[in-house]
């Protein structure tokens, strides 16, 4: 804000006067010269060609194992709470420029400048007709992430003090954390603190003693929805709607909460922010590349020998991230087959490019991938890549708001068509089309839920076109591997309410139905209706076998009714 020449003081300068854009100019110039200076310094200066080996006492989180407890007398032994009534008295942008002078970036996946956004936020705030609102989402929910959870149930002071400065900073008076649903034992230990901070007067009415600084923060809990981790859907679900993301523009720091500017940030994100404070942007801003600095919580799971979350620097290697902290692959590195660097939505890291790549968000977007939320998760050669791509798409199938064409009908589609794959009953010449189905899945939503299930099938299929082809060839049947024919009895697709015989359903799997056709609203039974999608002519059903009303396509329904 300092730097962004729409302050004088404390007083805003209208954007239409001629004020405005002199000192506008005046700041542009002084950036100028301390770029100059700085670039001038840094080429007398050796450049940091390696990162990684955080130190104990650059560690922002330290209790993340519960060492010390997260009560607020451990809290205090830590460093929390301290001198911040010396951060409340000051200049509220004060907060936004140090922030913004880190380089810190959103840690909930997007990886947005936060200091800008807080800025946006702060200009937004100043209208005296509707009142500002911070909300904390807290709502982790992406497949290989629990950096949240662990800050939730062992670090809560440093998420209420950073929520207090942010919502301080903006101009709000009132913050919401909205907490996934399944986190009950974090809520307990979130609602604690809670209660500890307004017991020793550092939220509510006059914090710190400060005459008329009035801040409340609330605990809303969520149904367990993925789709509420999008800021707009997270909007709705506060407001007692289903969680069904809006259309932008307007945005959130426009129109959110009740029609109020709203400010959506991620839990680590603000929970950074007081030890930025305290310990200056330059110190934050030290680690790490340039545009990916600071420290970060990384989440590592799947086929490695110790999984963990552990706190480090960015742009750290990641072979060295897996090796270091989880005790390397199980069966060794040569056992690896692809790495998944950011949660399950992003596309996959091979072996060759996982020995030279680095943990921030320009190296990873080189690569093809995305940091998304440095949830790592390891994947060895004694898995089944294909099985493992058709439980990502059901997760992102079941998790589909419905609200958007595309993603309501091509995340089924998916499904189906990776289970084929996976099952070897896919014909290698359709895979053209599913790309192109895939390809409409991207960008023509209103949320990104509609990608993050396109970008790891297609993933599959750049990286693993050779499984696919070898899978078709040997027409696998891992349906039957994982339930062999002795156990059909009590599989639920093989009873009498089922959509038919094993056979049947390999038929029509075979079949080469239009997309369109293949979408209407799972009704698969095409053994002996196939050459009747063009027509329409659908006969009557088999009178000796039951079929639910709602099996009925919608053709047959409008031609009998």
């Amino acid at each position: 804000p300092v730097n962004s020449g729409c302050f004088r003081g404390k007083k805003m300068i209208n954007p239409r006067s001629q004020l405005f854009w002199k000192t506008w100019k005046e700041s542009l110039k002084a950036q100028m010269a301390k770029r100059a200076q700085q670039a001038k310094g840094a080429a007398t200066a050796p450049a940091r060609t390696t990162h990684g080996g955080l130190e104990d006492k650059d560690r922002i989180f330290q209790n993340l194992y519960n060492d010390h407890g997260p009560d607020l007398q451990a809290a205090l032994k830590r460093g929390d709470w301290y001198r911040t009534k010396d951060i409340l008295q000051s200049n509220p942008l004060w907060v936004v420029d140090q922030v913004k002078r880190s380089g810190l970036r959103g840690r909930g996946g997007a990886g947005f400048p936060s200091g800008f956004k807080y800025w946006l936020m702060a200009v937004a705030a100043k209208k005296p007709d509707r009142p500002a609102i911070v909300c904390i989402n807290a709502d982790e929910s992406e497949p290989g992430t629990c950096k949240d959870r662990e800050i939730l149930r062992h670090e809560p002071h440093k998420l209420i003090e950073g929520t207090l400065m942010v919502t301080h900073a903006v101009g709000a008076r009132v913050a919401y954390i909205y907490v996934r649903g399944e986190f009950y034992n974090e809520i307990l230990a979130l609602e604690k603190a809670l209660a500890e901070a307004y017991k020793a007067g550092y939220l509510g009415q006059n914090i710190f003693g400060i005459k008329g600084l009035n801040i409340d923060i609330f605990v809303h809990r969520g149904a367990g929805a993925y789709i509420c981790g999008e800021e707009t859907g997270l909007i709705e679900s506060l407001e007692g709607k289903p969680g069904r993301p809006r259309l932008k523009p307007p945005f959130p720091a426009q129109v959110g909460l009740y029609g109020c500017p709203t400010l959506v940030t991620n839990v680590e994100t603000v929970s950074v922010i007081p030890s930025i404070c305290r310990r200056g942007p330059d110190w934050f801003a030290g680690f790490g590349r340039d545009r990916n600095a600071g420290v970060k919580l990384f989440n590592i799971s799947g086929d490695v020998n110790s999984p963990c979350t552990v706190e480090e620097e960015m742009s750290i290697p990641l072979k060295e991230l897996i090796e270091r902290h989880a005790g390397g692959v199980i069966g060794g590195w040569d056992n690896l087959m692809c790495v998944v660097p950011g949660g399950s939505s992003v596309p996959y890291v091979l072996p060759d490019a996982c020995k030279d790549v680095l943990m921030d968000y320009d190296s990873l977007r080189d690569a093809g991938s995305a940091l998304g939320t440095a949830g790592v998760y390891v994947i060895n050669k004694n898995n089944d890549i294909l099985r493992l791509a058709q439980r990502t798409s059901e997760f992102y199938m079941n998790e589909s708001c419905g609200q958007c064409t595309p993603c309501r009908e091509g995340t089924k589609y998916t499904v189906r068509k990776v289970k084929q794959i996976a099952q070897g009953k896919y014909r290698e010449t359709n895979l053209r089309n599913f790309w192109r189905k895939l390809e409409a899945m991207e960008y023509r939503t209103i949320c990104a839920l509609g990608p993050a299930a396109a970008w790891p099938v297609q993933s599959l299929m750049t990286n693993f076109g050779e499984e696919i082809k070898q899978r078709i060839e040997d027409g696998f049947d891992l349906a039957n591997w994982l339930y062999p024919p002795e156990h059909h009895q009590y599989d639920w697709r093989y009873s009498p309410r089922s959509y038919g015989t094993p056979q049947e359903e390999e038929f029509y799997l075979f079949q080469d139905a239009d997309f369109r056709a293949e979408l209407v609203y799972g009704y698969e039974e095409l053994y002996d209706k196939t050459k009747h999608w063009a027509t329409g002519d659908w006969p009557d059903p088999d009178p000796n076998r039951y079929v639910p009303s709602w099996e009925y396509p919608i053709g047959w329904i409008n031609t009998h009714l």
